[in-house]
């Protein structure tokens, strides 16, 4: 039955190869506790089954972030089960959401960024295409606050250098178009004609590709941001740091929450509002500098 459900989220609900991996080790890993401690499946699991997961998940010193998103997973997995009436019971309805610490969104200082972007030295082991393409990497991260993922699935066909635009395929195949800075233009120009001059690419539809004309990859992507990001204030340097430098800065600026939730492509505002902390702290500190009575 897991394997008619993870085909159900593939082809019907569209979930990401990414998450489908994540939902298919959460079902597994879930069987073999059951298995190994009640001789029993998933159908037949009751509300004292999944709490003994959740007990035996927080022994491993799991956190809560990682147990609630396999709790989702069996949420979406007994409310399919329940639709097809293969069980007559949800037993995850008492099943409550673990309360963990927030994490607040690590970002790069303004200043830091418009310094990095502005002084970056090209790295003479590099040829020119992958110094040009190591350097629109940060640039498209900081300026659209695209995915990972989106970056990499990115086809020439979706970028509009006449409206400054890029078309994005998010989460669930969601599509969306995001502007960018005109600054962009000219280097989008640049890395084009000397990839077009370069490298055959193996799958022509490919933006951003290896040096070899091969797709980007994670990895390499990850390294790119590490290295661009050296120095700066950031503990953890990633693709998602930037996409957090992008939504706080336009925070900070004055953008709109909402205009904000659109370009990031979230579902939900609340997974927007956490960008908010900065901005707060941001106006406290103009209050404290400002007010005549702030410090009183």
């Amino acid at each position: 039955m897991a394997e008619t459900f993870l085909k159900y989220l593939q082809y019907e609900k569209r979930y990401s190869p990414r998450t489908l991996v994540s939902y298919e080790t959460d079902l597994r890993q879930f069987e073999e506790f059951l298995q190994k401690e009640f001789e029993s499946k998933s159908q037949d699991a009751n509300y004292g089954m999944i709490r003994g997961w959740i007990v035996s998940l927080s022994e491993q010193k799991l956190e809560a972030p990682s147990i609630n998103r396999k709790m989702a997973c069996l949420r979406s997995y007994y409310k399919f089960l329940r639709r097809r009436e293969e069980i007559t019971k949800d037993p995850m309805l008492k099943v409550k959401v673990l309360k963990g610490k927030k994490k607040l969104p690590h970002f790069v200082n303004e200043n830091e960024i418009i310094h990095m972007l502005d002084t970056q030295t090209p790295d003479n082991k590099k040829t020119e295409l992958e110094v040009l393409r190591d350097r629109l990497v940060i640039e498209m991260f900081y300026g659209t606050g695209m995915r990972l993922s989106e970056l990499i699935g990115l086809r020439d066909r979706d970028i509009n250098l006449r409206d400054r635009t890029v078309k994005v395929l998010g989460k669930r195949n969601k599509e969306r178009v995001i502007p960018f800075a005109v600054g962009i233009v000219s280097l989008i120009e640049r890395y084009r004609d000397v990839r077009n001059r370069d490298v055959e690419r193996k799958e022509p539809e490919n933006f951003f590709v290896t040096k070899e004309g091969k797709k980007l990859y994670p990895v390499l992507v990850n390294r790119i941001v590490k290295k661009g990001l050296k120095g700066t204030n950031v503990e953890k340097k990633s693709p998602h740091v930037l996409r957090h430098t992008y939504a706080t800065h336009l925070l900070n600026k004055g953008a709109d929450l909402n205009a904000v939730k659109d370009l990031l492509g979230h579902t939900s505002l609340a997974a927007t509002q956490v960008y908010t902390h900065n901005t707060i702290e941001k106006l406290k500190e103009v209050f404290n500098k400002a007010h005549p009575k702030s410090g009183q």
